[in-house]
């Protein structure tokens, strides 16, 4: 069988593309130097498929920043202030992504969301009513034209027409439907100039296939494919689903005259009966998405193969393709020098994905793969046992009753305590936690990974930082402070560093955004907490100021969302395991004096299944209950905060307020304080701090500009429940800017105390 690969990941085996692109903005490297670095990197990913035996290589694939927003500018979709800056056409791309702020103007970012139900986010494409959607730019062509000279054929992707207008945030009069006919001329044209340019396959990926579609999505996807569909042409149309099964339109795409159809085979819970009950048609090519593009555990051939055998007897003319982009997954297992084979002999990054879809593409070929010595090697690892099981945990875990999941007095009248024990000023102001991790700190971390510190020395030079950042924060005005995490080197790996189950990797980054990469750990067996974590820490800092000094401390839910989990088990155990663990940090901060404990669940809507039928019993029914067992045993003075950024809430509302944390911080600043209807909506009773000005871009909001946030969320929110804060840690963001945001921030809640008055 023929194998494809739906994308792959373009930041490098080693960052290349991060560490260039952060040196382009410092003004180190040129605009050449930077797309010669891009160059390079396409040129190894086309070769390393090709070389690998991958019949079908995306191109389009790779992006400076994120592929909705390559897709948003090929389409003219560039609002106005960021035309109006007069930049180059690079520049102009990054400040769409990432807001400027200098001699020629100064503008936000655009919103950033989840990329559905993953940790990677999106750039949310923005119309104004005088936008014309047109064909506009040439990335998908030469990008094309860059492989056919290496000798590589492609298959260019792109996000699909539909999706573009179900991710489009429309800021005018205009809706949605008031684009349809731009958008279907656009990508008329675009699958003409394939033709013309002899583009045998073009790939459009439709995620949002995968969302709940009532009749009114259903005529809105005939009426831009059955005009698309029409258009004459060479090029063959691939349209790409991933992260669940189109069931509800599944009849209706068969029928459509599509060449050929991808669907998710490991995420879509319904596609193998969907193909059995409605069938395949003959004239086309099915993409089934058979490895896993999500998670970094090998393919288990025997089942995968199976699916396949199922899908030849039925006379279906298949490829094997990975189930979404391999984006989400790990660069290659090459550089993990550290990890024992014993653990490495069950993974499978990107570039191992590759070596799995050429093995399976012969083994299905074969009737007798049984007897194929690399069918016989996976067949063992998958009939042996891994040591993963803990019956302490277990034990622990089942002894767990409803009361564990209760905390009292009831929210309330906890608020009114705690109002009277700290007696913090209106509108009290606050960070996210992480203070800017400079040179000199991660400089630290590695000398002492390496050995070339001694524990202590690295405590020492921390306890320093420590002691700067709080007087620095006392210095500004804050009234609630926090220690900076100096000790940290990511809010997830951190804590797995810390607890029993968990595995590390060197090297295996995946990207967040932009240039933010995160190195996920592997959830390896049952999880659970050897001794205090971050005690020490928070204890240090409380000593230094009189001030209160939050302990930071990550929810279970995101420590999970945020690691690469077990198949074995299900995921509403393995949170469970994970939220006992933090109960055990909780009240150990509590009983060293901490009297504000903060759990970040930033990643709780990431594995919200994409139908709202499945919202509940699949996942809220368990999800924030496990938080709630985090801090039910707490006592009523102490007050509990959870943070949450960049993901769509205001759906899930009610299911946050139940969480009953008594403060909730938002990223609220990068999409227009949209949520903030909905906390009015639904009678939100937690006080609740929406973050006023964006960390994820340099620029620096006024004081004018925030005071302007404030009295807008002054209009939604009870004066009383108001936090002011930024809408996420400070950790990526430099020393100057962030000192100079958090001094505008400090001096706008103090003129709004004053009005209050």
């Amino acid at each position: 069988m023929k194998t494809s690969v739906i994308g792959f990941p373009r930041i490098g085996a080693l960052r290349e593309l991060k560490f260039a692109s952060e040196k382009y903005f410092r003004k180190e490297i040129s605009e050449e130097q930077l797309k010669e670095t891009a160059k390079e990197l396409r040129k190894t990913h086309w070769n390393m498929q090709k070389n690998a035996g991958i019949d079908f290589i995306s191109s389009n694939d790779f992006s400076f920043y994120d592929t909705v927003l390559d897709t948003a500018v090929l389409l003219n979709i560039i609002p106005k202030r960021y035309k109006e800056l007069d930049l180059s056409e690079i520049d102009t791309y990054f400040a769409m992504a990432r807001g400027y702020q200098g001699e020629h103007g100064d503008v936000k970012a655009l919103a950033m969301k989840k990329w559905f139900n993953t940790n990677y986010h999106y750039i949310v494409p923005e119309t104004e009513d005088d936008t014309k959607i047109k064909l506009s730019g040439d990335k998908l062509w030469n990008e094309y034209a860059e492989a056919d000279e290496l000798g590589i054929k492609t298959k260019p992707m792109l996000t699909g027409a539909y999706t573009m207008l179900k991710l489009c945030r429309y800021t005018g009069n205009k809706s949605e439907k008031d684009y349809v006919g731009d958008i279907i001329a656009a990508y008329k044209e675009l699958l003409q100039t394939c033709g013309k340019k002899q583009i045998a396959w073009v790939q459009f990926d439709e995620p949002a296939l995968v969302l709940d579609m009532n009749d009114s999505d259903k005529a809105l996807f005939h009426q831009i494919y059955d005009e698309l569909l029409a258009v004459e042409t060479d090029t063959k149309v691939l349209l790409q689903t991933y992260f669940g099964d189109i069931r509800d339109i599944y009849e209706e795409v068969i029928k459509m005259p599509f060449a050929g159809i991808g669907l998710d085979f490991i995420e879509g819970k319904q596609t193998c009966d969907l193909v059995s009950k409605y069938g395949f048609p003959k004239d086309k090519v099915l993409f089934a998405g058979v490895v896993n593009g999500k998670n970094i555990w090998k393919n288990h051939y025997d089942k995968t193969l199976k699916v396949l055998s199922g899908l030849r007897e039925k006379g279906i003319d298949t490829i094997i393709s990975t189930s979404c982009s391999l984006l989400h997954v790990p660069y290659t297992l090459e550089n993990e020098e550290k990890l024992s084979k014993e653990y490495t002999a069950y993974f499978s990054f990107a570039k191992e994905k590759l070596v799995e879809l050429s093995e399976l593409g012969k083994l299905a070929d074969s009737k007798n793969y049984a007897e194929y010595e690399i069918f016989k090697k996976n067949h063992k690892l998958f009939s042996g046992s891994r040591d993963c099981t803990n019956k302490d945990v277990r034990n622990r875990l089942s002894k767990v009753c409803e009361s564990d999941y209760v905390r009292l007095p009831k929210r309330s009248e906890r608020q009114k305590i705690q109002k009277e024990e700290f007696k913090l000023p209106k509108f009290p102001t606050t960070t996210i936690g992480s203070f800017p991790q400079t040179k000199d700190v991660k400089a630290n971390r590695s000398a002492f990974k390496r050995g070339e510190k001694t524990e202590q020395e690295y405590v020492d030079f921390n306890k320093k930082k420590i002691a700067e950042c709080v007087k620095w924060q006392e210095e500004i005005g804050i009234d609630v402070l926090v220690h900076g995490e100096y000790e940290r080197n990511d809010m997830v790996e951190y804590f797995g560093e810390s607890l029993g189950g968990f595995l590390f990797t060197q090297k295996a980054w995946v990207q967040s955004y932009g240039t933010r990469c995160v190195k996920s750990p592997i959830i390896w067996g049952d999880v659970y907490r050897n001794k205090p974590i971050t005690v020490e820490w928070s204890v240090y800092a409380q000593s230094l100021t009189k001030k209160i000094m939050k302990g930071m401390l990550t929810g279970p839910v995101t420590i999970l969302n945020w690691s690469f989990p077990r198949e074995d088990i299900s995921i509403k155990d393995s949170i469970s395991q994970i939220a006992l663990a933090i109960r055990d940090e909780v009240l150990d901060l509590e009983a060293n004096g901490i009297k504000v404990i903060q759990i970040d669940e930033a990643a709780l809507r990431e594995k919200l299944p994409l139908r709202k039928t499945d919202w509940y019993k699949e996942y809220l029914d368990f999800a924030i209950p496990a938080f709630r067992l985090t801090h039910s045993g707490v006592k009523p003075e102490t007050q509990i905060h959870t943070h949450m950024c960049y993901s769509e809430f205001t759906d899930i509302i009610p299911a946050i307020d139940d969480m009953d944390a008594d403060v909730i911080t938002f990223e609220a600043s990068r999409s227009d304080l949209l949520i903030l209807d909905s906390l009015r909506e639904n009678n939100f009773e937690t006080e609740v701090g929406p973050g006023v000005y964006d960390i994820h871009s340099p620029r620096v909001p006024s004081v004018e500009e925030i005071t302007n946030v404030l009295k807008i969320m002054l209009t939604k929110i009870d004066s009383d429940k108001l936090w002011v804060n930024p809408d996420c840690g400070l950790k990526t963001r430099g020393m100057k800017e962030s000192d100079a945001s958090l001094r505008n921030m400090v001096c706008a809640a103090k003129k709004i105390r004053e009005k209050a008055q």
